[in-house]
């Protein structure tokens, strides 16, 4: 019988004033090959987990749940919980259950105290949205089974053009007053010799890296309708009860992106930086 962790008490998550972001399943997965090739590279550096055949797994901030299908191809026997914050994300993870080995459940991961032992939590393109999660990496830890695997993934772009354009719109005098500090997550996310660090200080051995993907998007101001889907998000959110004022902002942003990212003969270049890591607890 694997034993049950006893719970670390979750650290109390730092304020923000961020906006929760309502999400937009269909918007998001208009770029699902390029949003899912990470999760598949950060996939294939993960070796054997203990419980194999059958290993518990947890991935944090599932989404639409399409990358949660993935760890079931890639282990048939495991039992699998996706988990997220969103009802729209939720609802259409849904469609990818496969009872009993395979569901989702809402939690925030700020917040989720694992009651399991697992022998992989994973987590793609989602720790961003928590300031200071790099202070829950013991919490996890605690609840692997030796030899368990700490995976995760988050974006590395927060200077490029896509984001510096749309904190300074954010911070300009028309929109400052509504949407200060609205979506900021440029201080999320640590450098990859600072998560190398952190995770080794925990007695892990780990394995992390940074890749640039040089992203070609197609159709008309693909750029924007990539950011739809995520970094645009809370500032959609928080303009949601006014109309005029979201369309005002989306135009304004639209062409700041088409004058810093312009289509070519082949679609539009967008290049996006992303840092991994895979820890894997000591085996005793």
């Amino acid at each position: 019988m694997t034993p049950t962790p006893t719970p670390t008490p979750p650290p109390t998550p730092p304020t923000s004033p961020t906006t929760d972001p309502t999400w937009d399943p269909q918007q998001y997965l208009r770029h699902a090959d390029h949003r899912t090739r990470p999760f598949q590279d950060l996939l294939a550096r993960i070796g054997d987990l203990p419980g194999h055949p059958a290993p518990r797994i947890a991935d944090l901030g599932c989404g639409a749940g399409n990358v949660t299908a993935l760890l079931a191809d890639r282990w048939p026997q495991a039992r699998i919980t996706g988990y997220d914050t969103s009802p729209q994300m939720l609802a259409e993870a849904a469609a990818h259950a496969r009872p009993p080995l395979l569901d989702f459940a809402e939690a925030d991961a700020a917040t989720w105290t694992p009651t399991e032992t697992y022998g992989l939590i994973v987590s793609t393109s989602a720790l961003q949205w928590i300031p200071g999660h790099h202070t829950y990496f013991p919490r996890w830890l605690d609840a692997l089974a030796p030899g368990g695997t700490l995976a995760f993934q988050v974006p590395g772009n927060f200077t490029a053009p896509s984001h510096t354009l749309l904190a300074r719109l954010r911070d300009s005098d028309r929109w400052r007053p509504r949407l200060h500090g609205t979506g900021d997550r440029t201080a999320s996310v640590l450098e990859p010799a600072d998560y190398l660090t952190r995770l080794r200080d925990l007695g892990c051995t780990a394995d992390v890296w940074e890749t640039t993907y040089l992203q070609t998007l197609q159709g008309e101001d693909a750029v924007l309708d990539w950011v739809k889907g995520t970094a645009l998000r809370p500032v959609l959110t928080a303009l949601a009860d006014d109309p005029e004022a979201r369309d005002a902002f989306v135009t304004e942003y639209r062409d700041l992106l088409r004058e810093a990212y312009p289509p070519g003969p082949y679609g539009t270049v967008f290049p996006f930086r992303r840092i991994f890591a895979v820890a894997t607890k000591e085996n005793r």
